[in-house]
């Protein structure tokens, strides 16, 4: 007499999703819009203006401004943007926070730049992160205030009262900022150090080789020159050192 067989249930070939929650999906979708927006971003970022992502979270960035012109000339403003969790959804307003002293009626004295007063009702559909870098490069070149420039309401009736002297207090504000260049945030994505010997060979070789600014410049190219710039300061140094024991 045979045994009865026993038949193994067949198993589904297509793959479980991950993301089993409907909030996790929602999310999934908030942070694959966000990446979309950072790409659209990298082409259509206000000149002077520079963003980048956090090594360590999806929605901090690391940014700075440099202002050609206007009161705030020469000066070089970080700062680090924070995006909420439901970002990308109504009323969600980013957080801008500078790094050091902002003179300005748009920005309170914890560095944060007012975004609601400009933007009352956050609209996903109409507002993204080129709309706030937009607007937080627009209030270094404003040359009036409204009632609406809450943050720093001292400094906003200084401006209307005494505007030599509101200009003396964004000039010191400039200042700072340039002092603080090389003073980089812990964890920050955007660092700045101080030129070196390499560096002003790399800027004299660049500008020895691409005379021509409208040129194409490659990414080969610029790494032949970052190596041929290393050569010659490690040749410089050689050479220096083996002046100074024949003289010795």
């Amino acid at each position: 007499m045979s045994s009865p067989s026993i038949t193994s249930p067949k198993r589904s070939k297509t793959p479980k999703s991950p993301i089993t929650s409907e909030a996790e999906r929602e999310q999934a979708l908030r942070d694959y819009k966000l990446t979309i927006e950072y790409k659209h971003l990298k082409q259509h970022s206000p000149s002077g203006v520079y963003l980048l992502p956090s090594l360590t979270s999806l929605r901090t960035f690391h940014g700075v401004i440099f202002l050609r012109r206007g009161l705030y000339a020469n000066g070089i403003f970080k700062f680090t943007m924070e995006l909420p969790p439901g970002y990308n959804d109504v009323d969600m307003w980013p957080q801008i926070t500078f790094h050091g002293w902002v003179y300005s009626p748009h920005v309170n004295e914890r560095g944060e730049l007012d975004l609601k007063s400009a933007y009352p009702q956050w609209d996903p559909h109409r507002h993204y992160l080129v709309t706030v870098l937009t607007f937080l490069k627009k209030i270094f070149y404003m040359k009036s205030f409204g009632d609406d420039a809450v943050a720093n309401i001292d400094a906003r009736e200084l401006s209307r009262s005494d505007p030599k002297e509101y200009r003396r207090m964004v000039s010191k504000c400039v200042k700072e900022s340039q002092r603080g260049l090389y003073m980089n945030e812990p964890g920050s994505s955007l660092v700045f150090r101080e030129e070196n010997e390499c560096h002003v060979a790399l800027r004299l070789l660049m500008k020895e080789k691409f005379e021509d600014p409208h040129a194409a410049v490659s990414r080969t190219l610029i790494l032949e020159c970052v190596e041929e710039a290393q050569r010659r300061v490690e040749m410089e140094q050689k050479n220096g050192g083996e002046s100074k024991e024949e003289n010795e």
